[in-house]
């Protein structure tokens, strides 16, 4: 059988050479065709892959099975994601947008629970039996991580798989600006990149993680849920722990870093009020925290932070996040002019007339100060499109769909 997603996409020869990076950076160079295949992204159906895959001590068999297929048409379409529903045919994502895998029928709901069955362990069916949903990884043919998410809608199952490449991205490939590089060097502080979900954050920081692993000897601990790229230890020594195997929650896992002699701490997500706490203390004492928000922007990251504590904690809450913070970096992803997509990012340093409205809460004005501290390293959301479109990386009219403040595009 050969599978292909619509827009022409078919299978082809294996090139495990030419296997790249699969996160928004890399595609900028995967899109010559060679006959049939899509270069330096293109795996054959009836590639030798092993027998099965490691995921956290449990032995998943997938070669061959009805996921396996699927995932490997995601993949020769330089696709990121994979959606399972009743009632519609097997969907990719590709470039962003939805493409339904070619020659699939509507799925009904005993051809989802059988792809459940190949991809979840006992205790994650327990969960998702229990919970009406879970959250999962594992790893696929030793060429990518996938991150699922399985759920229910309309009381039928349904499933998300993501595409995480086990090569992980350089801060080249992702267009990642020199000001934001440098924040891998920090050895203490608060650092937060926020962005839509599938705007890149995890990618971001997965490759921040990896350059202080090659380059800095110390200990970094990330928790996350679930882990996503792993980093095998080089000049640092890397502590993963995922939230439901190695840890019970993100709060439980920072109490305990405390006392594991962290230098750097990955927060995968802050999501309540311990957890930011926590990461504040960490913060103060010495440490070097990054974690992810889902907002817009900056103004939005430090406000959802604040807001979180009772009113009567807040003043409090400002003062310290004032004198922790180093960063915000915003970020989207945008499709390119040549098929890919490529960041965009607002960058927030935190010098003293940031800190000075932080405190006050005057985080209104803090696109005034973005605007005023260019010559530090920050950028706007639309100054960063801008420059993609000046660079011909992306279009006029894109640079405008997916600007917070449209009429701060300047054309070109």
């Amino acid at each position: 059988m050969r599978w292909r997603l619509h827009d022409g996409f078919t299978d082809g020869h294996a090139r495990n050479d030419h296997v790249e990076e699969r996160a928004y950076g890399q595609a900028n160079d995967r899109r010559q065709n060679d006959g049939n295949c899509v270069r330096h992204d293109c795996l054959s159906s009836d590639l030798a892959w092993p027998k099965g895959t490691w995921s956290k001590g449990t032995f998943v068999e997938l070669h061959g099975t009805d996921v396996d297929r699927l995932l490997t048409a995601v993949w020769q379409a330089s696709g990121t994601d994979l959606l399972l529903t009743v009632g519609a045919p097997p969907v990719a994502r590709v470039d962003g947008k939805l493409r339904p895998i070619d020659g699939e029928e509507p799925l009904d709901e005993a051809r989802i629970n059988k792809v459940l069955g190949e991809v979840l362990d006992h205790r994650q069916s327990a969960t998702l039996d229990s919970e009406l949903d879970v959250d999962f990884a594992f790893s696929w043919g030793g060429v990518a991580r996938v991150r699922g998410s399985a759920f229910f809608q309309r009381s039928s199952p349904a499933l998300a798989l993501r595409l995480i490449p086990d090569k992980i991205p350089t801060f080249d490939s992702l267009g990642m600006p020199p000001v934001v590089r440098r924040l891998a060097a920090l050895q203490q502080g608060l650092v937060l990149f926020t962005g839509p979900t599938g705007s890149g954050k995890s990618t971001s920081l997965a490759s921040l993680i990896e350059w202080i692993n090659e380059h800095r000897a110390c200990h970094v601990i990330t928790i996350e849920d679930p882990i996503e790229y792993v980093h095998h230890h080089r000049s640092a020594i890397i502590s993963q722990r995922e939230v439901g195997l190695d840890t019970t929650s993100f709060a439980r896992a920072l109490r305990a870093a405390l006392r594991e002699d962290p230098d750097v701490v990955l927060v995968g997500e802050m999501r309540d009020i311990e957890t930011i706490a926590t990461a504040l203390t960490l913060a103060e004492t010495g440490h070097v925290v990054f974690s992810t928000l889902h907002t817009n922007d900056s103004a939005q990251a430090l406000d959802r932070i604040v807001d979180v504590f009772p009113t009567e904690r807040q003043a409090q809450i400002r003062l310290q996040l004032s004198s922790v913070l180093t960063a915000v970096v915003a970020q989207r992803l945008v499709p390119k002019t040549d098929g890919g997509l490529t960041a965009a990012f607002e960058v927030l340093l935190a010098n003293s007339g940031v800190r000075n409205l932080i405190r006050e809460g005057k985080t209104r004005q803090l696109r005034n100060a973005i605007t005023m501290g260019k010559g530090e390293g920050m950028s706007t959301l639309e100054e960063s499109l801008t420059g993609l479109v000046a660079a011909g990386q992306i279009s006029l009219s894109t640079a405008m769909e997916y600007a917070l403040v449209p009429n701060e595009i300047a054309p070109h």
